[in-house]
């Protein structure tokens, strides 16, 4: 039998969100199966509640006003005062099933929480928190799924005096979304174990590393392959041995080539010294057989490569000059050579193309005509996005989904990072330590390294298609500890990165890395 007022105090009680329950407002026995007034149209500017929505809290900090994405107008939440408030449409007469929810969304950062939210939909409610973008829109989403024929869209702030967000432009639709990749580079974990670096777990209980991330929710590992490096480290023989240990702990396994005996980025793609002097055509033979020989030796030890990065961060080419982006037709004939060496090991790897292009739309459209051009072969493309030098997340999220769209590939992101404090745990200057050089919204604590970690998540995670396959924090394992510096050539080199390890000044993991369970 059917109790309305039952059935009416069931689905309001979990709406309060810790704030207090008045009155049922009158729109709830009015819901609709499709979400109404999703673009906040119908009303026009001063609404103090919009047509279809219903609201708790501080209500005067809900309202519609001018400036919508798409339309005219937009859902915001401001006060002067401290608020908490939550704007709430409640859904009935839904076929069970998997939906998702779409929205676009911009906030001016600084709220204790502010999120979109799927909840009294039978399943255990899902979140997505509005990533701090002041100018541009962001997409997010949130997928949940539906087991009892009802849901209740919430869009709720906990906010200091001043804070803002706006919210326009909610679609609700049968679908899904999450990210398969949750992982990070390790490159670095076996020099620092093999010179007494240590990692604890959260509560101080020291651990192996990689079962410390594993435990986290860290799901594939990425692994740098360097031809011969001045101190032995991520050559041939200590990628094998690292990657039993990630295999073992039944973690996937990314591969990046550098083609190079030291660093390969934007700046420096130099040829490894056994290579120097040699003509394009055997470079070509050098990139088929070194990516043969390691990926052969992986598999034959029963861990085989999932993926494989064909360079690194190869926004000019590689191997220069041979390789540069000024001679396309012979950089494409060494991308080719390692993308046929990678499906001669194992035709089920998969070769991605890794550029330092994050926020740099023109850039990424301009090297990948190239490449397409070219007959490069690739199947996923990886960007590495750094806030505090790539753009802005708006800059980001266009690029990602452009490139996913454009060139109907998967992306990832190869790499990006966020420090969780600004001094140095050596004497070496980090790369990042001045609060001029974040990002605003993200301050340099374990709090705003966590929510950068977790917003970046939500825009692959918004990539149209399904086509955003996940993220590789860098580098996560690169504690300060002595010898294990930038220069393979110089032990007495420090580290400028370990205030954005995923492991604190006393290797205890941080909470950034809760992360990895993201949907």
């Amino acid at each position: 039998m059917f109790h309305p007022r039952r059935t009416l105090r069931a689905l309001l009680l979990p709406l309060a969100a810790g704030l207090a329950l008045t009155a049922l407002p009158a729109q709830t026995a009015q819901a609709a199966s499709t979400l109404t007034n999703g673009g906040f149209e119908t009303d026009g500017t001063g609404a103090a509640t919009p047509s279809g929505w219903s609201e708790y809290g501080s209500t005067g900090a809900s309202y519609v006003e001018a400036g919508g994405h798409g339309g005219s107008y937009r859902l915001s939440h401001y006060a002067s005062t401290a608020y908490k408030v939550e704007t709430y449409q409640y859904l009935s007469g839904l076929t069970n099933g998997t939906y998702k929810l779409t929205a676009w969304v911009r906030s001016g950062g600084g709220q204790n929480s502010a999120y979109l939210a799927l909840k009294n939909c039978g399943s255990t409610e899902q979140r997505t928190d509005l990533p701090v973008s002041s100018s541009g829109w962001i997409r997010i989403v949130v997928p949940v799924r539906v087991t009892n024929n009802q849901c209740t869209i919430s869009i709720y702030s906990d906010a200091n005096a001043g804070n803002w967000i706006n919210v326009d432009d909610l679609t609700f639709a049968s679908g899904t979304s999450g990210t398969t990749i949750k992982g990070s580079d390790v490159s670095s974990l076996a020099k620092s174990e093999a010179l007494g670096g240590g990692y604890k777990t959260a509560s101080g209980t020291s651990g192996d590393a990689l079962a410390i991330l594993k435990s986290a929710g860290q799901n594939y590992a990425r692994l740098k392959v360097w031809v011969d490096p001045a101190d032995g480290y991520n050559n041939k023989a200590r990628v094998l041995a690292m990657a039993k240990r990630v295999k073992a702990q039944g973690m996937k396994l990314l591969v990046d080539f550098h083609y190079s005996d030291t660093w390969a980025d934007p700046g420096a793609q130099a040829k490894p010294a056994a290579w120097a002097g040699h003509s394009y055509s055997q470079l070509k033979t050098d990139v088929y057989n070194h990516t043969y020989d390691v990926l052969n030796a992986l598999k034959a030890q029963g861990t085989t490569a999932d993926m494989v990065q064909v360079g690194n961060e190869i926004n000019g080419g590689m191997l220069w000059s041979e390789g540069s982006t000024s001679n396309w037709t012979q950089l494409a004939g060494l991308l080719n050579s390692g993308y046929n060496a990678v499906k001669a090991v194992n035709s089920g790897t998969t070769v991605a193309l890794h550029l330092a292009k994050g926020g740099d739309l023109g850039g990424t459209r301009w090297w990948f005509d190239s490449a397409v051009a070219n007959g490069v072969k690739f199947d996923v493309i990886g960007l590495s996005y750094y806030g505090y030098w790539h753009g802005t997340l708006y800059d980001f999220q266009t690029t990602l989904d452009d490139a996913a769209t454009r060139y109907g590939k998967p992306v990832y992101v190869a790499e990006t990072a966020y420090p969780f404090r600004l001094d140095s745990d050596d004497s070496h200057e980090n790369i990042i330590d001045l609060s001029s050089e974040l990002v605003s919204g993200y301050p340099a604590t374990t709090a705003g390294q966590t929510r950068w970690m977790n917003d970046i998540a939500s825009i692959v995670e918004a990539v149209p298609n399904g086509r955003g396959l996940g993220i590789f924090y860098w580098e996560s394992t690169w504690t300060a500890v002595t010898g294990n510096g930038w220069d393979p050539t110089d032990p007495s080199s420090g580290n400028g990165w370990e205030n954005q390890a995923l492991f604190g000044y006393d290797d205890r993991a941080l909470p950034a890395m809760a992360w990895f369970s993201h949907r």
